[in-house]
């Protein structure tokens, strides 16, 4: 039997021009391409015409396939001898389930290759101008999913220690949970006075930043009619987005608010 291979490969925050040169090359041999729902429309453009495309993303709850599924995709292709390219967001292993992927298929004997891809908890806010450190500022920053609902029971993150952690605060798809974040953040201590920004569609000409403080950011997202994705960056290093947002301005991006 002549096995293929697959690359799970991170697509980067969104802007085609932040992908990597190895994902680039592997999108340009794969004869599958099984896409999630935050890659670009121009970055799986970069895949060859005939490449089957399939969409196996995730929004809000709703599933184009089940997690099973595209494994199971992906073992498939693969033992069919193709060249299989698993195209995430950002990074794979950055809340991109592409270590549970890796295993599946290390178990089903199949070879892979993992490309790593720029994740948007470090491109998006450096887009709409905020430092996640900066000298005298914030010596450290800590990324957490904001998908886990923080009133829910035994939840994995510790929102106290968070609070009280210092430095730059990232969440990843937060934006439904941010009232019940910032909520969490105040009850243990964090200052309602913090400086906080979202960032919707970060890195494409569609950017969106909101800012407020940490009291009034859900409000103000609320208003704006923020849908996402988004990226929430909470912390001082905010208050620096008015002298360094320039990339913003060049790329015409579209506004802040």
């Amino acid at each position: 039997m002549r096995f293929g291979k697959v690359f799970i490969a991170g697509g980067g925050p969104g802007d085609p021009g932040l992908l990597t040169l190895r994902a680039a090359q592997v999108l340009a041999q794969a004869d599958v391409l099984l896409y999630d729902a935050l890659v670009s429309d121009d970055v799986v453009a970069l895949a060859r015409a005939n490449c089957e495309k399939i969409f196996v993303g995730k929004r809000c709850g709703s599933h184009a396939m089940e997690q099973r599924d595209i494994v199971a995709f992906m073992i498939r292709y693969a033992l069919d001898g193709k060249c299989v390219v698993r195209l995430k967001g950002g990074d794979p292993f950055v809340f991109g389930r592409g270590g549970e992927e890796a295993q599946a298929l290390h178990d089903a004997g199949v070879p892979f290759e993992v490309v790593p891809g720029i994740s948007s908890s470090l491109a998006v806010p450096a887009y709409a101008g905020i430092p996640l450190t900066h000298r005298g500022v914030s010596a450290s920053f800590t990324v957490v999913t904001g998908h886990e609902d923080p009133q829910k029971g035994h939840a994995q993150i510790d929102w106290q220690r968070l609070a009280h952690a210092g430095g730059t605060l990232v969440i990843l798809m937060g934006l439904t949970h941010l009232r019940a974040i910032a909520e969490r953040l105040m009850a243990h201590g964090l200052s309602g006075d913090t400086p906080a920004a979202a960032i919707e569609n970060g890195t494409l000409a569609e950017q969106v930043v909101v800012e407020g403080a940490l009291r009034d950011i859900a409000d103000r997202v609320e208003s704006e009619d923020l849908r996402g994705p988004a990226v929430i960056v909470i912390g001082e290093v905010v208050r620096l987005r008015d002298r360094i947002a320039s990339v913003e301005s060049a790329a015409c991006f579209s506004q802040s608010r």
